[in-house]
């Protein structure tokens, strides 16, 4: 069990502690704090309080974060829809919804379980928790993901991605009319300091680079395709509400007030790269999903 010593300062003073405590450490959820301060593995002064302490300036607070437990990857038969497979890579077409690898909190059911069960010869540069995971989409973002099934896979689509030569173009639903029909996004991304659970355009942050183009407008809704240069989490949703234009259904970036879908209007649809092995370029296209398409059908029929 790790100890950690925080001295409040005046910023968080006033502060109930579950909020205050989250903004310490992105791991510490608001939830988890409470549980903890709950069980009595947090103490102020010295003492117990309750999930509701309002936090005071030079209050002594003594964190005892319990260690993860262990997990362990459980082979799942997920029905994975593998859109392309040989000896070094595989590209598979991600559901909304689902989660690319364990973590707390999602231990099954991740892209990474059906992994498993679909095969074992993954790559293990990312350590026991990714095997094969060279890079990610969010959970409620459709589309196609690379996985290594080696670490010379692994290393060469990882350069790739690093010199900016893969293919990853998404295909997006934003908020607004977005009166010019292409346009470029430079603006570095890092976390949020008020909120450590959501990334922001901040000066200081890792240089992010989104290209757009609008297909279609429906009124207050427009149609875009983003082509990534650079891979930050969650770029797409963070540049295009840093231009006024967050994504459709986003419950982390996008208004209150928005569509109902589960999640971002977001899809990963064209991913290209070149074979590690054979040296030759490949690109694949996974469709919109279903309810992707229905959205958009409603939007034609009301306009």
């Amino acid at each position: 069990m790790e100890k950690q010593i925080l001295e409040i300062t005046p910023e968080h003073s006033g502060s109930r502690i579950d909020k205050a405590l989250s903004a310490f450490n992105p791991e510490w959820t608001r939830s988890k704090v409470q549980s903890w301060v709950k069980e009595g593995l947090i103490l102020v002064n010295g003492k117990t309080v309750k999930p509701n302490y309002q936090l005071k300036e030079d209050d002594r607070v003594e964190v005892s974060e319990p260690e993860p437990e262990p997990l362990e990857i459980v082979p799942e038969d997920l029905g994975l829809d593998i859109v392309h497979e040989d000896a070094d890579v595989l590209v598979v077409n991600k559901p909304r919804g689902m989660v690319v690898h364990p973590a707390a909190g999602h231990a099954t059911g991740t892209l990474v379980n059906g992994l498993m069960h679909h095969c074992t010869d993954l790559s293990g540069i990312n350590g026991v928790m990714r095997p094969g995971i060279v890079h990610r989409i969010d959970k409620d973002t459709t589309g196609l993901l690379a996985v290594a099934k080696n670490d010379l896979a692994h290393a060469s689509l990882a350069e790739q991605l690093s010199k900016k030569t893969v293919t990853r173009k998404y295909t997006a639903l934003v908020h607004g009319n977005i009166q010019h029909d292409e346009g470029t996004v430079d603006a570095p991304i890092g976390r949020d300091p008020k909120d450590r659970q959501r990334m922001t355009v901040i000066d200081g942050g890792r240089d992010a680079v989104t290209h757009f183009t609008v297909t279609e407008r429906f009124g207050d809704y427009t149609l875009v395709e983003c082509r990534l240069e650079t891979g930050r989490t969650h770029q797409i949703r963070v540049h295009m509400r840093y231009i006024g234009h967050p994504l459709a259904g986003d419950p982390k970036y996008g208004p209150k007030k928005t569509l109902p879908f589960g999640g971002q209007v977001l899809h990963a649809g064209i991913l290209g790269f070149t074979h590690p092995s054979t040296g030759v370029y490949m690109e694949f296209e996974a469709p919109l999903p279903e309810d992707f398409e229905d959205l958009l059908g409603k939007l034609r029929q009301r306009d």
